[in-house]
């Protein structure tokens, strides 16, 4: 994901030589500088001393580790922290990089590797309408950001579009099966799904779901007896369910990560 933040940033015209990339992984460090020819450094905290952002692209396991770290560095009211780790509480970062800290959480998802991610933004008390700008703007470079009014919503922004690509795959994945079942051969119902799937959604983004669905659904016609079919078996329930299951699990990530502030 901070790979593909930088190749966002860049591609909208940001200069490398603003951008620094922190890594304990030295290889890794060499291949983004190769790639994107931006600075890069092994150490958390001359990497954030004198930054005006700092993404937190990192795994939730090992937030606390690396906050309490970043704590260490002289306080900055003008700084702002960006974290894109999922679960992980804007109280909880606060805590361990110490109280007063101006912290943006978000949750973006995988399509962002594409620059075609869908991110909720959560700004917590101290972050100015200028930083929230900024974040937005380095959250549109991989796709588009929008954001929410209370922190608890972006356990819903997960359950939606956080994992909701792998919905989508899933779908396709079963298309795909379906369609070998009818007799099509393998290679032939993996294509003609994801250019399905790739379509349509390419179609619905700039109109209303529904009359797409209903112009496409003509009276007694094969798409109807498909329709109807999902219907019968209640399609609607199994989302809210598959939905409300990701959302309580998402906040049970973030009741867990507060127990340990």
């Amino acid at each position: 994901m901070a790979s593909s933040l930088i190749g966002g940033l860049l591609a909208n015209q940001h200069s490398p030589d603003l951008i620094t990339a922190c890594d304990i992984n030295r290889q890794q460090l060499a291949e983004l500088q190769l790639r994107f020819q931006v600075e890069i450094s092994d150490d958390n905290q001359n990497c954030a001393a004198d930054a005006d952002i700092v993404m937190l692209a990192i795994k939730p396991q090992v937030m606390r580790e690396v906050c309490r770290n970043l704590a260490k560095l002289p306080y900055n009211p003008d700084q702002m922290f960006i974290s894109i780790a999922a679960g992980v509480p804007a109280t909880a970062i606060d805590q361990w990089l110490g109280t007063g800290r101006a912290i943006v959480r978000c949750m973006p998802n995988t399509p962002s590797l594409l620059q075609l991610g869908a991110s909720g933004l959560f700004a917590n008390e101290k972050i100015s309408e200028s930083q929230k700008q900024s974040a937005q703007q380095i959250m549109n470079a991989v796709g588009i950001s929008i954001w929410v009014d209370q922190e608890s919503d972006l356990d819903a922004v997960t359950a939606i579009s956080g994992s909701g690509p792998a919905y989508f795959f899933y779908f396709i994945e079963l298309l795909e099966a379906a369609g070998i079942k009818l007799g099509l051969p393998a290679s032939t119902a993996a294509l003609l799904a994801r250019q399905t799937a790739l379509g349509a959604a390419t179609m619905a983004m700039p109109e209303d779901v529904v009359k797409l669905r209903q112009q496409v659904t003509s009276r007694k016609g094969t798409t109807e007896q498909a329709i109807l079919s999902f219907q019968h078996d209640d399609l609607k329930q199994l989302v809210e369910n598959a939905t409300a299951a990701a959302h309580r699990r998402s906040k049970e990530f973030a009741a867990e990560f507060t127990g340990e502030i």
